[in-house]
């Protein structure tokens, strides 16, 4: 039986402990086969064959397989992604942005006569955002936020593209970068906010920043909860008015907050964003496309605003030691961090949700009314309704593939 180094470490396996052990790590870390497939640009049937024996991989098959599961490893402490992207087009051509530039097909893609940010109108899929105006100075306006960006890595990976290949197309056009924001996902509770903030009331925050400010999440949304000190903590360091500045929140409670869910369940504990615009959000789009390492450029961003010390009245303030636990999140005794992506297709779980916790009940009473007066009005009520444009266009981006609503390059 053959044998070969694997990566982890160069230990000797044969090729029966080989899918042994990459089929385990891909069963403990959640994966299906075909997310994994398609990362790694195989399809699925033949990392299925791959598992069961069927198939002997090349070593460059094995390679980019365990690269590809290893974008999803939930014991990574940090991981990266982009969590906030508008740019825009100097052109009235929507349908050039989106064809040429997301490779998207438009026919996709609802339509609204308003607009925001005083555009007049607006096409959207899921929370990908293209906004109008016939005005030449405002031109075609692109809007990714956090769940844009997860939407739309879902169409780059049916594109075989990259965020830097996007980001270079969109450059090449003339697109002008309005916001970037970097997150830092921290999974193991590396970052202590609440700690955080106190260095920064204790002079122990070393910035060019002059302002910090700190808030408890909870008030904002949930001012009767009993107990504050359970309550989520958020702090901004930086003017929010400047090009750049920094937002550390508690990311388990704030999932809490939103979706209910419990904060022991939350995948990532703290999230560190970066939050750039105009001119700072195009000299990191640069920077990315120049070295394609989004550590060099997230935490070069970091380590030129703050640096969090640990006081000692014996030196001058410049001379303090980094404190040991920011250290280690700008890089100390960690491994490398790149960007990864996590690629969700867009889906009517946010209207299903709505209508679990809105509708349903409501529905559940009037259903039981109908049985206790022996009438149909629920049910008359549901085929008879008419569906609007809008929903017909949902349904019709529901019903089809990723691949069907992507537009390829010839030699694709």
């Amino acid at each position: 039986m053959l044998t070969f180094l694997s990566p982890k470490g160069g230990i000797l396996l044969n090729e029966t402990d080989w899918i042994t052990d990459f089929k385990e790590k891909r069963l403990a870390y959640g994966v299906s086969q075909n997310k994994v497939a398609v990362a790694a640009g195989i399809t699925r049937q033949y990392l299925n064959r791959i598992e069961s024996g069927g198939a002997t991989p090349s070593e460059e098959i094995k390679e980019k397989l365990l690269e590809a599961l290893e974008r999803y490893n939930p014991e990574s402490p940090l991981t990266m992604l982009f969590d906030y992207v508008r740019i825009r087009f100097p052109t009235t051509d929507v349908q050039y942005v989106v064809e040429t530039i997301l490779k998207l097909k438009l026919e996709f893609m609802i339509y609204e006569d308003f607009g925001f940010y005083s555009y007049s109108e607006h096409y959207y899929m899921g929370d990908i955002f293209v906004l109008v105006s016939n005005e030449q100075e405002k031109g075609v306006l692109l809007e990714l936020k956090g769940k844009g960006c997860r939407q739309y890595e879902n169409f780059l990976l049916a594109q075989h593209r990259s965020w830097y290949d996007f980001l270079m197309d969109a450059l090449v056009e003339g697109g002008v970068i309005k916001r970037l924001d970097l997150a830092i996902n921290d999974i193991v509770g590396i970052l202590d906010i609440p700690e955080l903030t106190k260095k920064c009331r204790n002079e122990e925050c070393i910035s060019v920043f002059r302002s910090f400010k700190s808030y408890r999440s909870g008030e904002l949304v949930q001012s009767r909860e009993e107990n504050k000190s359970s309550m989520g903590n958020t702090l901004y360091i930086g003017s929010l008015k400047s090009e750049v500045y920094f937002c550390i929140y508690e990311k388990d409670y704030e999932q809490y907050v939103k979706y209910d869910i419990p904060v022991e369940e939350t995948p990532i504990k703290n999230r560190f964003e970066i939050r750039l615009k105009n001119e700072r959000a195009y000299y990191a789009v640069r920077d990315l496309l120049t070295y394609h390492d989004a550590e060099r450029t997230a935490f070069s961003i970091i380590n030129r605003y703050v640096r969090f010390a640990d006081r000692d009245e014996t030196k001058r303030r410049s001379d303090w030691q980094t404190n040991e636990r920011w250290a280690w999140f700008i890089g100390e005794n960690r491994g490398r961090l790149k960007l990864t992506t996590k690629p969700e297709p867009y889906n009517f779980q946010r209207t299903l949700n709505w209508l679990s916790r809105q509708v349903a009940p409501t529905l559940q009473v009037a259903e039981k009314l109908d049985k206790q007066n022996n009438t149909t009005i629920i049910k008359d009520m549901v085929k008879n309704a008419k569906l609007t444009d809008r929903l017909e266009k949902v349904l019709k981006q529901l019903s089809v593939t990723v691949e069907e609503m992507t537009v390829y390059d010839k030699e694709d």
